[in-house]
C-alpha cells in the first residue's frame, strides 16, 4: 500500500530526485509553471470574468449574450435587458400600496419624493452594474470574499428574509390581480403563484434574452394600462408640476419614508451585479469601460420607465381619489372605486391587468435574486428549480397562512410589513456596495470618483436614515399595540434590533478598521527594506499540509514537495483522526483505523525524506479537524498552508461540513488550495 503511494510521489514533477540546494533555475521556473494553473493563494481578488473560488453568477446563462456588434444601436440592443429585469422591482405591488396612499392622501405633493428616490436608484444600480462588470463578482460574492463567515451568514439570513418579504408582496399582488379579474379567492390565488417557478425555469431554458423579452412585454402592458388611466383621469398639468417642489409636513413624512423604502430595493442591487455578467465582454479596460457606458444608458432608460409608472399611479390616485376626498388604504378599494369615478367599465379591468402583470414580473426576478444571494454568500449551488421553489415557498406559506387565519383584509397589512422588512435590510446592501466600488484594489481605475463618492454617501445617509425611522415607527407601533403580549414582543424585538444595529455598525466601519490594521502592519517594515522584500518575493520555510486520508492528499503533498524543493522548506504533515474512539480517548486511542492512519502518514513522510525533504508529522484526535488545524498552525507558525479542496457544495457541505473557509478566516498565513481534476 505505502509502496504504491511512494511511487507516484517520486514520479511527480515536484518530487524529482536531487538535493534541495542544487535545484537549477530552469527547474524552479518549471515548478512554478506547474503550480500556477491550479493554485489559489489567499487573499486573492479574481479578475473580471474569472470564476475564482465561487464560480460565476447565474452560471447557466453567464456570458451567454454576445456584444461584439459594430454599430452603436446594435451594441445598445445587445447590452439592453438587465436593467429592465431590475426595473420591475421598482413597480411591484409594494410600490403600488405606497403610491396609491400617497396620492390619495396628499395629492401631487409627494411627486418630488418619487423623483429623488429614482435618482438614488439610478446611482446605486449603476454602481451595482459596475461592480459586476469590472470585478466580475456580484454583490453577494464580493461580500463573501471580504467578510468573515459569521458576518456573511448573518447578511445572507437578512437578505433571504428580505427577498421572502418582497416575494410575499409580489405574490399577494398577483393573487389580488387574479381575484379582481377572475374572482379567484385570494388564498387560492396565492397558492397558484407557486407555479411561477416552473414558468421562470422554462423561460430561462430558452435563454436570458427570452426572459428579458417576456418581462419587457409585461412592463409594456403595465405602462399602457396606466397611460390610458391617466388619459381618463385628466390631471391638471399645473398641479402635477407643482408636486415637483420639495415640501413635506409631519403627516406626509411616514408615507414619504414608505415611498423611499419601497422604491430602492436591496435585492435589486444583488440582482443587477449578476445580470450584467450575462453579457460577453472583453477583459481590457477599454472593453469594460464601454460595457459600463452601455449599462449606464440601459439603467437610466429602464429605471426612468419605472419612475413613469410610479408617477402614473400616484397622479391617478391624486386626480381621482384626492380630488373626491377619498383616502385609499387598500388596492382592492382603488379597483372598486375607479369605475364609478372615471365613468368607464374598462378602468378597473385595466388596473387589475396591470397589477397582475406587475406581480408576475416581480416574482420572476425575485426568485432569481434568491439564487444569487445563496450562491454568492454561502457558495452553495442548488438545482435552480429547488432554489426557486424554496424562495417561493418562503413567500407563499406565510401569505397563505395569514390570509387563511386573518382573512382577505390582512393582505394590505402584509404589503406594508414587506416594505418594513425590506427597509431593515437595505443598509446591508447599500453600504457594502459603496465600499466595494470605492476600493481601488478591487476596481482599479474604475473606482468611484470623489463626486460619485459624495453622491453615494449622501444617498446612503438619506436611505438608511429614512428606512431606519420607518422601521422604528412600525416596530414601536407593534409594541404599543401588543397588549398582554408586550413582554414577548419586547423580548424578541429588542435583542433582534441590537444584533442588527451591531451588524450595521460593523459593515459600515469594517473597511476603515481593516485599512488601519494593514497600515499598522506595514509600518513595522522599514521603508528601505520593504522594496528589497518586494523584489525578492515571498520565501516559505515552514509549510503546513493537513491530510485527510483521501485522494486529494497526493495532489496536496506533490505541490508541497515542489514548494519545499524550491525554497528549501520544511514540511509539517498533519492528520486529524475523527473516529468515535479518537474523540473519546484522544491520544490513547488505538484501533485498526487509527493505526492505519498513523502508518499512512508515516509512509508519506518517509517517501518525502527519501527525496531529501525535511518532514515533521503530527496526529491529532478530535471531532473538529478545522479547530485542530488552526491550533497546530498557531503552534508551529507556518509561512504557507497547502490544503486540498473536494469541490463539493450544497447538501454535501451540510452533511460533511467545510474545513477550508473556517481555517482561512482564522489564520494569517497565506493558503494554497488545490483541487482534483485541474492539474
Amino acid at each position: 500500500m505505502f509502496g504504491a503511494l511512494r511511487q507516484p510521489l517520486a514520479q511527480s514533477p515536484g518530487l524529482a530526485a536531487g538535493p534541495t540546494q542544487t535545484v537549477a533555475l530552469s527547474e524552479k521556473a518549471r515548478i512554478r509553471a506547474s503550480l500556477a494553473p491550479i493554485a489559489i493563494i489567499e487573499p486573492m481578488i479574481p479578475a473580471s470574468g474569472e470564476s475564482g473560488s465561487g464560480g460565476h453568477s447565474l452560471a447557466e446563462v453567464h456570458a451567454s449574450v454576445g456584444t461584439s456588434q459594430v454599430t452603436f444601436w446594435r451594441r445598445m440592443f445587445a447590452f439592453a435587458g438587465p436593467a429592465y429585469l431590475v426595473s420591475v422591482g421598482y413597480m411591484d405591488p409594494g410600490n403600488w400600496a405606497t403610491d396609491l396612499e400617497g396620492g390619495a392622501r396628499f395629492g401631487y405633493s409627494l411627486l418630488w419624493v418619487l423623483i429623488m428616490s429614482n435618482a438614488m436608484a439610478v446611482l446605486l444600480q449603476t454602481l451595482s452594474a459596475r461592480l459586476g462588470i469590472v470585478a466580475g463578482r456580484d454583490l453577494a460574492q464580493a461580500c463573501r470574499e471580504s467578510y468573515p463567515r459569521h458576518i456573511n451568514v448573518s447578511l445572507w439570513a437578512l437578505c433571504e428574509v428580505a427577498i421572502a418579504a418582497c416575494d410575499m408582496a409580489e405574490v399577494i399582488g398577483a393573487a389580488i390581480g387574479l381575484n379582481l379579474l377572475f374572482h379567484i379567492p385570494l388564498l387560492i390565488g396565492v397558492i397558484l403563484t407557486a407555479a411561477d417557478t416552473l414558468l421562470l425555469l422554462w423561460l430561462q431554458s430558452l435563454g436570458i434574452r427570452t426572459l428579458e423579452a417576456f418581462v419587457l412585454s409585461l412592463i409594456t402592458v403595465i405602462a399602457a394600462c396606466f397611460f390610458v388611466e391617466i388619459l381618463w383621469a385628466k390631471p391638471a398639468a399645473g398641479e402635477v408640476f407643482g408636486g415637483l417642489l420639495p415640501r413635506l409636513n409631519k403627516e406626509g413624512l411616514y408615507v414619504a419614508i414608505g415611498i423611499v423604502g419601497a422604491t430602492v430595493m436591496p435585492h435589486n442591487l444583488y440582482l443587477h451585479s449578476a445580470l450584467v455578467q450575462t453579457r460577453r465582454i472583453g477583459r481590457t479596460d477599454a472593453a469594460k469601460r464601454s460595457a459600463c457606458r452601455y449599462n449606464l444608458i440601459d439603467s437610466v432608460v429602464a429605471l426612468n420607465g419605472a419612475l413613469l409608472v410610479n408617477v402614473a399611479i400616484l397622479v391617478m390616485a391624486a386626480a381621482v381619489f384626492f380630488k373626491h376626498g377619498i383616502v385609499v388604504t387598500e388596492i382592492q378599494q382603488a379597483h372598486e372605486l375607479l369605475e364609478p369615478l372615471l365613468g368607464s367599465s374598462f378602468a378597473s379591468a385595466l388596473f387589475a391587468i396591470a397589477l397582475l402583470c406587475s406581480g408576475q414580473a416581480s416574482t420572476l426576478t425575485g426568485t432569481m435574486a434568491g439564487q444569487i444571494v445563496m450562491e454568492g454568500f454561502l457558495n452553495i449551488r442548488m438545482r435552480p428549480w429547488l432554489r426557486r421553489l424554496i424562495t417561493r415557498m418562503m413567500a407563499v406559506v406565510p401569505a397563505a397562512l395569514t390570509i387563511y387565519f386573518a382573512g382577505n383584509q390582512s393582505a394590505f397589512g402584509l404589503l406594508i410589513l414587506s416594505q418594513v422588512v425590506l427597509s431593515m435590510q437595505l443598509p446591508f446592501a447599500v453600504i457594502p456596495l459603496i465600499h466595494f466600488t470605492n476600493d481601488r484594489v478591487r476596481m482599479g481605475s474604475f473606482a468611484n470618483a470623489r463626486w460619485v463618492r459624495v453622491l453615494a454617501l449622501s444617498a446612503a445617509v438619506i436611505i438608511v436614515g429614512l428606512n431606519l425611522r420607518l422601521a422604528s415607527q412600525v416596530i414601536g407601533g407593534w409594541i404599543a399595540a401588543s397588549g398582554a403580549w408586550k413582554p414577548l414582543v419586547l423580548g424578541v424585538s429588542l435583542p433582534a434590533a441590537a444584533m442588527i444595529l451591531y451588524l450595521l455598525v460593523w459593515v459600515t466601519f469594517e473597511p476603515f478598521i481593516t485599512r488601519r490594521r494593514l497600515l499598522g502592519r506595514a509600518a513595522v517594515t522599514l521603508p528601505e527594506t520593504a522594496g528589497a522584500e518586494a523584489e525578492a518575493g515571498p520565501v516559505y520555510q515552514r509549510i503546513l499540509v493537513p491530510l485527510d486520508h483521501s485522494g486529494l492528499d497526493r495532489l496536496a503533498v506533490s505541490h508541497a514537495a515542489a514548494m519545499a524543493r524550491l525554497y528549501g522548506a520544511k514540511l509539517f504533515l498533519l492528520h486529524v483522526e475523527e473516529g468515535v474512539t479518537s474523540q473519546l480517548y484522544g491520544r490513547e486511542a488505538s484501533t485498526a483505523e487509527v493505526q492505519a492512519g498513523s502508518g499512512y502518514l508515516l509512509g508519506i513522510a518517509q517517501a518525502l525524506k527519501n527525496q531529501g525533504i525535511e518532514v515533521e508529522t503530527a496526529i491529532c484526535h478530535s471531532n473538529s479537524p478545522k479547530k485542530e488545524i488552526v491550533r497546530y498552525a498557531r503552534e508551529i507558525q507556518p509561512d504557507l498552508v497547502i490544503m486540498g479542496a473536494h469541490g463539493h457544495g450544497g447538501l454535501k457541505d451540510l452533511i460533511f461540513g467545510t474545513t477550508i473557509d473556517p481555517v482561512r478566516h482564522k489564520l494569517d498565513a497565506p493558503m494554497l488550495i488545490v483541487r482534483a481534476g485541474k492539474n
